[in-house]
This record gives structure tokens, sequence and C-alpha cells, in this order.
């Protein structure tokens, strides 16, 4: 059992000492109590990402001072909480919510300054994000996509392959340096952000499988948090890879 995801691993629904289910007296994991808490997470990402997207500008439209703070806080914010998260899956009640905060301001400001440049971009990758969700799901839910080993081999290989270019690229920026073309509106650049989105989408598939397995095998009632905090990582990289790849073909 794999999933692209770093949040939902083989080890995730397993005790650590024994390799066997956790069971706990707290009740056990369910669909609809993964999906409820998952519509928590995404509402408090929205109320924190639109108090800071109406921070990000000025009346007069010009760039507040503190955008930066705001893109970078929430940033490493949410990246400290998504490990303590994955590393101590029993606090996920309180740091996935908490995770989803963070996520909110920095996607908020972030969403400000893709849609100053290129107006109305962040709400067709909304709704395009939203739309890849529910196309995945029935795609899950109805068979078409079959999660067998090879295919969580194909989609856990790329997903690496995609961290890896994005690491080089991080550090390489700290010399000036830029990879070519990737990330250029150019048809190579448009064509990697395809993929990337591709990827990010099968990457859903993995979170809803990997999700229902843990349901089967009675996982405790708080991984339900866990599974929302798993599958709101995917949804939050989907909808940035959406932003680039929209940014891409409005600037050619």
């Amino acid at each position: 059992m794999r999933s692209g995801n770093p949040a939902l691993k083989d080890s995730t629904f397993l005790d650590l000492g024994s390799g066997a289910v956790v069971s706990r007296d707290g009740g056990a994991m369910t669909l609809a109590g993964t999906s409820n808490k998952t519509g928590v997470l995404l509402l408090l990402a929205v109320l924190t990402g639109t108090w800071s997207w109406s921070q990000a500008f000025a009346a007069d439209g010009t760039v507040n001072p503190l955008l930066g703070a705001y893109l970078w806080g929430g940033v490493l914010a949410g990246f400290a909480l998504a490990l303590v998260t994955i590393f101590k899956k029993t606090w996920a009640p309180v740091t996935a919510p908490l995770y989803a905060l963070a996520q909110g301001v920095f996607l908020g400001a972030i969403s400000a300054v893709y849609n100053d440049r290129f107006h109305g971009i962040v709400l067709q990758a909304v709704m395009l994000t939203i739309g890849t969700l529910f196309v995945m799901l029935f795609a899950y839910r109805s068979g078409l996509i079959k999660v067998t080993e090879n295919f969580r081999l194909g989609v856990v290989a790329a997903t690496g392959g995609i961290a890896l270019v994005y690491l080089v690229s991080i550090v390489l920026g700290f010399f000036n340096i830029q990879i070519p073309m990737i990330h250029e509106s150019g048809l190579i650049g448009i064509g990697f952000s395809l993929f990337v989105v591709g990827i990010a989408a099968l990457n859903l598939v993995l979170d809803f499988d990997f999700i229902e397995t843990g349901v089967e095998q009675g996982a405790p009632k708080y991984m339900e948090w866990y599974g929302a905090f798993g599958l709101m990582v995917t949804l939050v990289w989907l909808y940035l890879e959406m932003l680039r790849l929209l940014s891409k073909l409005q600037s050619r």
C-alpha cells in the first residue's frame, strides 16, 4: 500500500511496533467522518486565505510590505505543522486544522499576487482543482482507474522525480541559476506543467485508496483528521500547479 503523498505512506495506518492495525476505544475511522473533516480543513483554509488576500494590497493598489511575511510565514508554519502531523499522527485533530489555517494564509497571499498579474486566474484554478477532485473521485469509485501495484509505483516514482526537479531548482535559484525551459511559457514549460498537474491528480486517486484501506482496516478515529490532512496536502499541490499552468498559458 503506497501513496505519492508523503503524509500517506505505507505505515500510516499500522502500529509501528507490531505491524498490526492500531485499535482505540474512541471508535473507528469512517469515510463520512474523513470527508466531513476534509471539508472543515478546506473551510479553515478559505477563511485565512480570504483574510490574507484582502491584506496583500493596499487600497491604492500598492503591495503591502507584509506580503512577504504572509507568504513565508504561511509556508514555514505549514511545513512545520505538516512534519509534526506526519510524525505525531495522534496530534492530527489539533495540528491538521492549524496546518489548514497556515496554508490558507500562504495560498491567499500567493493567489492575490497571481490574480493581480492575471485577472481571473484564481477562480479558474479553483474551479479546475475542484473539478479534478470530483472527476478523479468518480474515476476511482467507478473503477475506471484501478489502483494496482504498478500504478502505485509509477505515480510514486513520478512524484519523487518532480520533487527532485523542484528541489534542484530551488537550490540553483540561490545561485541565480534556473533550469531552462520548464519554468517558461514555451511548449516545453507548458508540457511540463501539464505533466505535473496530471501526476498531482493521480495522487488524489492514491489518497482515496489509502484512506479507504484505513477505513476497511478499522483505523482509530483520529485518523480521520490525518486522512483529511493528507488529502489536503495533495489538493494544495494541485491548486498551485493549476496556477502555474494557467499563468504560463496566459503569458503566451
